[in-house]
């Protein structure tokens, strides 16, 4: 199922897939996807990046928010962590990615993988990435600070 891009959430990075893979909800969750875009808060002027569970009820997507498990938590994480590592190569592509190939990673887990790719239903993509490229860098430090305090402390951890 894809993930829709009519509503003000424009994803940009999208694993359309994690149903497979959503925790102890595998292959029987109504979670369908995660995206990494464009906020639909977004005012005139000020965008800002955001992270999205989407959920299907059946009969329509749900704009309903919800209390994010803690693997989910992780895998959003590793979402991050994948889109920025891809990022910080993006710029060999004219448009940011290669559209012959918009796939950038397949995370192995519970013996199935979430799938991680660039979003080509998006028909405002080459822009949007840009814009999301942008905000991804203005937030760098913010970013980048809490990935260093999970990295330091999944060391401590033993990971």
């Amino acid at each position: 199922m894809k993930i829709p891009v009519t509503l003000k959430h424009k994803p940009v990075i999208v694993v359309e897939n994690y149903e497979k893979v959503d925790g102890r909800q595998a292959y029987h969750s109504d979670t369908k996807g995660l995206s990494l875009g464009l906020a639909q808060w977004n005012d005139r002027g000020k965008i800002d990046v955001s992270a999205k569970v989407w959920r299907y009820t059946g009969e329509k997507w749900s704009r309903q928010s919800e209390e994010l498990p803690l693997h989910r938590v992780l895998d959003l994480a590793l979402l991050i962590c994948r889109t920025k590592q891809y990022l910080m190569e993006a710029y060999r592509f004219e448009k940011l990615y290669d559209p012959q190939n918009t796939s950038i990673d397949r995370i192995g887990l519970q013996g199935d993988a979430m799938t991680v790719e660039i979003c080509t239903e998006n028909p405002l993509l080459d822009e949007d990435i840009k814009l999301f490229r942008d905000c991804i860098g203005k937030d760098d430090e913010l970013i980048s600070e809490r990935l260093r305090l999970l990295a330091s402390i999944l060391k401590e951890m033993g990971y």
